[in-house]
């Protein structure tokens, strides 16, 4: 699948955001390594930490399906879903992300199916926490 194929499987995802406290709209499209696409988007709660990102939406639906290969996730969003710029997952995406991809995942920001850019998840989290460094592999 091609990254503006990927793209816009995110931006109609932001479409099933639920956003009512930020007004702020995130869709995530996540391919496996098996061609599988799994969808995110945020979903907030009025006490905020128990609120889900779209990126992390979108790999605990993979996850809890059996997926454990990934290939890359195209990431979009904006206020009321008008996509004006490029959103980046948080910290706390990006630790998901290290926790079941390799370091060259590839994390695609885009503000419209045409103007995106790529990533290495290395280079959104340098120096990452991973399980080696707990003492071994999974």
């Amino acid at each position: 699948m091609n990254n503006k194929e990927l793209i816009k499987i995110a931006i109609e995802a932001m479409n099933h955001s639920y956003s009512p406290y930020s007004d702020f709209k995130v869709g995530a499209a996540l391919l496996t390594t098996s061609g599988n696409v799994f969808t995110g988007c945020n979903i907030e709660n009025a006490s905020f930490s128990p609120t889900n990102c779209a990126e992390r939406t979108a790999f605990y639906k993979a996850i809890s399906e059996g997926e454990r290969g990934f290939s890359k996730i195209a990431v979009v969003g904006g206020i009321n879903g008008n996509l004006t710029d490029y959103t980046f997952p948080c910290g706390v995406c990006r630790q998901v992300m290290i926790e079941f991809c390799n370091e060259d995942f590839l994390v695609i920001i885009a503000k419209s199916e045409d103007e995106y850019i790529e990533h290495k998840l290395s280079e959104l989290l340098p120096h990452s926490f991973t399980s080696s460094d707990l003492g071994g592999e999974l």
